[in-house]
């Protein structure tokens, strides 16, 4: 049963860790979009959050994708008064993204999905071992 839950735990942990990949692939994605006025705002970037819960099947506490929080920043702005989204100023509003932090936390998160995965090799060659042990 132990087994079992160490396979569900990490389960888990890819599921987030894909989810939150997912959040920061839309952010990177819109880091250079507009809105499509002067009186609308671009998008806003958005931050994955994690929650725990307890898993009754197996008796043990997992991780899940919590709400997706909104970054309250200010947007980023660019003189460019041509541009169809520019203020009176001449000013256009750009999401707040910040493509480093975002990339930054890509590489966070891909680290942690392997980590998950390599938990689960390691479970499933040691369940292989055991029923090893248990055939002789």
């Amino acid at each position: 049963m132990d087994f079992l839950k160490s396979i569900s735990i990490a389960a888990s942990g890819l599921r987030a860790q894909a989810g939150r990949m997912r959040i920061i692939s839309e952010n990177i994605a819109n880091a250079d979009s507009t809105s499509t006025s002067s009186a609308s705002d671009p998008y806003r970037r958005k931050i994955p959050t994690f929650r725990a819960e307890v898993d009754r099947a197996i008796g043990a506490t997992v991780v899940d994708l919590g709400k997706v929080a909104t970054d309250q920043s200010a947007f980023r702005t660019k003189y460019q008064p041509g541009h169809p989204a520019a203020d009176a100023n001449g000013n256009v509003k750009y999401p707040n993204v910040n493509s480093l932090v975002e990339m930054t936390d890509m590489r966070d998160a891909q680290r942690s999905y392997e980590a998950n995965v390599n938990v689960i090799t390691a479970t499933r060659r040691m369940l292989q071992r055991t029923i090893g042990i248990l055939k002789a």
